[in-house]
């Protein structure tokens, strides 16, 4: 068995702590590619904020953004999927949030749009590398069907927060926890594992010639599909109980560990 594709998440994977991609990770990457590999990023981030890490990484591939939401080539913008939230979806969900006073965030266009540059607003532009654009409560009737929208809360409230969205919504939407405190929803049809099929079979590439590395829980769904996957050391047990094998954490160079261990000696050298 040979590995053809590789799908890393960004944040808490290839990412460090300071959101950095290491010089080890780069060269790993490098070699990968070199080798005839296609290497991608399968991240919850909007295309305009994984955009960047793909150039630095010299990647010219689809790009896995918003969880699935948006498969969207890097160099030449062409779009492979665009599945966004129903409308009305959407409008009741951000009639629930205002109801209960959550703070949402909107990706519409592959822009981000928030009622304020308040605390978390201004937090999160420092996490994703983009401006987020305040619109009051014009938010809450934004017209069009957004690609996503996000619920930032205190970890402890966003499970209760996910459990009340499940409940009012159902099959009308796909609700999971990313960050611990963020809750991404998108449409009922997105997840990272149905993004990285779609985008195998695109490139004819099979389920077992294919390599996820991820953390948290929005990379279930990819371990899961990828004949082979990688949970980072930092990785919750629900998330590792699911993968093939453990690398290091995003602060240890854990997804480079993985790619030189499968260039080198190939999926055995994972086995204990």
């Amino acid at each position: 068995m040979s590995i053809k594709l590789i799908a890393v998440d960004l944040d808490d994977t290839l990412l460090d702590n300071s959101l950095a991609v290491s010089a080890r990770a780069r060269e790993a990457i490098a070699q990968a590619v070199a080798r005839g590999v296609t290497v991608t990023v399968a991240t919850g981030r909007m295309y305009r904020s994984a955009l960047p890490y793909a150039r630095q990484l010299g990647l010219d591939v689809p790009l896995i953004t918003y969880n699935g939401a948006l498969i969207k080539a890097a160099l030449s913008g062409e779009v492979l999927l665009h599945r966004p939230l129903a409308e009305d979806v959407a409008r009741d969900v951000l009639a629930l949030s205002r109801q209960q006073g959550w703070y949402i965030q909107v990706y519409l266009d592959d822009v981000l749009y928030v009622t304020e540059l308040n605390d978390r607003a201004l937090y999160y532009e420092t996490i994703a590398g983009v401006k987020a654009v305040p619109i009051g409560d014009r938010l809450y009737s934004l017209p069009g069907a957004p690609t996503k929208l996000l619920v930032m809360a205190e970890p402890a409230d966003i499970l209760r927060i996910q459990e009340e969205v499940q409940a009012r919504f159902g099959d009308r939407l796909y609700a999971v926890v990313s960050k611990p405190n963020y809750l991404e929803m998108v449409h009922p049809a997105v997840n990272k594992g149905a993004a990285l099929a779609f985008l195998a079979e695109k490139l004819g590439i099979s389920r077992d010639e294919v390599m996820a590395i991820g953390d948290s829980y929005n990379d279930l769904d990819m371990l899961e599909y990828a004949g082979f996957g990688v949970a980072m050391g930092n990785a919750s047990q629900r998330v590792k109980a699911v993968a093939q094998a453990v690398t290091r954490g995003n602060d240890e160079d854990g997804v480079a560990e993985a790619i030189e261990k499968i260039l080198g000696s190939g999926l055995t050298y994972f086995k204990n």
